[in-house]
């Protein structure tokens, strides 16, 4: 398998996975609920910080409990793409370049990985990514409207390897009926892992889902705009896996 760099992290649930359940009262299970992301310290470096400082009152949307108005937030109409668990951003702001006609919501809790995708928003002149910094279940219930997103990117979520964290891991059916209900329809998902077992199960979780209709035999070919990071490359070249799988809205469910 290939091993993350912690630096380009994936979306992550937010359980603790060294607290064991029996140690949680019943009313504390009942109230847990899957979350995407597990908050981890970071070190937020002096570009990060003057990024944060200088470009987030522009690019950084505040969480609030009502539907984003995207004509507002990017100042036109345009196809509306969300990504969840950004990491440093690399990817994202070169996936923005190349699709300019497009606006990308990104959504990510790290500071550091925030401020890294503002520093990159700077440097290179991008206006077609906005960033909140909240869990993405809460972005998803409260902000995004049913019906409204053209396109969801989720890369590289933490796997949580050990086979009885794998509850903790994002894509679950709850999750990805919501996300579907945001889909528009004929819109995409797409998501991608590097772990072999975490990309089995989102095969059998989303074609579960009736919402939606794999868009390939399976595993999809890695689509042109979703670009090799290092990391994965190197990976690739010591004989490790990443699994891509394309799935879109269905017209009638």
């Amino acid at each position: 398998m290939m091993i993350h760099d912690p630096n380009e992290a994936g979306p992550l649930d937010a359980a603790n996975p060294d607290t064991p359940e029996a140690a949680e009262t019943p009313e504390a299970l009942r109230l847990r609920r899957i979350r995407s992301f597990v908050t981890r310290a970071g070190r937020v470096s002096t570009g990060q910080r003057r990024a944060l400082d200088e470009l987030g009152p522009r690019f950084v949307v505040p969480y609030t409990d009502t539907q984003l108005d995207w004509n507002t937030v990017f100042g036109r109409q345009a196809p509306r793409v969300l990504e969840i668990g950004f990491g440093m951003g690399a990817t994202t702001a070169e996936i923005a370049t190349h699709r300019a006609g497009d606006d990308f919501l990104g959504v990510e809790v790290h500071e550091p990985g925030v401020g890294a995708l503002l520093k990159l928003i700077g440097e290179q002149n991008l206006t077609n990514i906005r960033i909140i910094q909240h869990d993405a279940v809460e972005v998803l219930e409260q902000m995004i409207a049913p019906d409204s997103l053209d396109g969801v990117h989720i890369f590289f979520p933490d796997p949580w390897h050990k086979a009885r964290h794998h509850k903790r891991r994002l894509i679950q059916p709850k999750f990805v009926a919501l996300l579907a209900s945001r889909l528009k329809p004929g819109a995409y998902l797409h998501c991608a892992t590097d772990w072999q077992n975490y990309a089995e199960q989102m095969l059998e979780v989303l074609g579960a889902e009736p919402a939606l209709a794999n868009t390939a035999d399976g595993y999809a070919p890695r689509p042109d705009y979703r670009p090799v990071t290092k990391f994965e490359r190197r990976g690739l070249q010591l004989g490790h896996g990443v699994w891509d799988l394309v799935f879109r809205r269905q017209d009638t469910v």
